[in-house]
């Protein structure tokens, strides 16, 4: 007897590796996969400027990155002494217009390095939603707490979004033409927007995806791709047990889930064998003892350091756990 609905998945080639270089923007869906690739050592950048949302947030960042615009004090501005751009999350910010420029432009040219070099760029969206600020007459990527009557929102089209994802991938192409490209929809609910509105936003997503994947040619042989992070979380983990307390936010078994199909899809075999080893030092670590001075607790981290130092030996950049 067959009790859960699952989507057929095939390994891709270009598999990631411990020598790829991943970069991953978007929704805060980002950070669960992005943790998984930190947790295993892989080199990976997660949203240089915090998590966003929405396409066209993603497209901006992107052109400025490719197109080496830096930041100006145009760009920013101060709430309650507290200095913001409405291109990134709240979480950059600085106490001074010329730190957070500062700040700014340093995550910008690493972007634009990691864009040059990404073997696979994973681009998750969360919402077609979006919040034009009335007075600039501009989209943002977050609103940062300021009133909602500076805003107008509304709602990306499918043509809108198809439109932007085009963008998105010449731009990228300019400067990086062996990319894998990932697209992926986020199955965190956007509540706020109401059930209705959530379920149509998730669907001009997934609507303009697939819409520019099938109309432009060959999507694979340009390396554009789709994970159905959405449709795990929909259609194989429907019961309540796989989400947060919230009941928005998956679960940590249901991350796991959606994580095991991203490797079988996207992470080579050949990785395994180091992902179990780096697990072990990763259990290691987070291990309490109850006798922290005793002979067997000591001979436990000095063995644990050697299999630390063996792993920065095979990966020179993990120079920290």
């Amino acid at each position: 007897m067959k009790l859960q609905t699952t989507l057929p998945l095939s390994p891709q080639e270009d598999q990631i590796e411990y020598s790829s270089k991943i970069l991953l923007l978007g929704s805060c869906f980002t950070e669960n996969i992005g943790g998984k690739l930190d947790y295993f050592k892989f080199q990976n950048l997660q949203n240089p400027f915090g998590i966003v949302f929405h396409p066209l947030a993603i497209e901006n960042l992107i052109s400025r990155a490719v197109n080496r615009t830096d930041f100006t004090e145009k760009d920013i501005f101060e709430r309650d002494g507290q200095w913001f751009s409405f291109e990134a999350h709240s979480s950059v910010t600085a106490t001074s217009k010329e730190a957070l420029l500062h700040l700014l432009n340093n995550r910008l040219n690493k972007f634009s390095t990691s864009l040059s070099e990404a073997s696979h760029i994973i681009l998750t969206f969360g919402t077609a939603w979006v919040y034009r600020h009335i007075a600039s007459d501009s989209i943002v990527a977050n609103c940062h707490k300021i009133p909602q009557k500076s805003f107008s929102k509304e709602i990306l089209s499918v043509a809108d979004i198809s439109a932007s994802v085009e963008r998105t991938v010449a731009l990228i192409n300019k400067i990086n033409q062996k990319v894998q490209l990932i697209f992926t929809v986020s199955p965190v609910r956007h509540t706020k927007d109401c059930f209705v509105e959530n379920t149509q936003s998730k669907a001009h997503l997934i609507a303009a995806i697939h819409e520019r994947l099938i109309v432009s040619p060959r999507a694979q042989s340009r390396g554009l791709f789709y994970f159905p992070s959405f449709e795990l979380m929909m259609d194989e983990l429907r019961d309540y047990r796989f989400y947060n307390d919230d009941m928005v936010h998956p679960s940590t078994t249901a991350v796991q889930y959606i994580w095991e199909k991203f490797k079988h899809v996207w992470v080579s075999s050949e990785t395994e064998t180091l992902q179990k080893d780096i697990d072990v030092i990763q259990k290691g670590l987070q291990h309490r003892p109850f006798q922290p001075d005793s002979v067997s607790h000591l001979k436990f981290q000095q063995d644990l350091q050697q299999k630390i130092e063996k792993i920065k030996q095979q990966l020179p950049y993990a120079i920290s756990f």
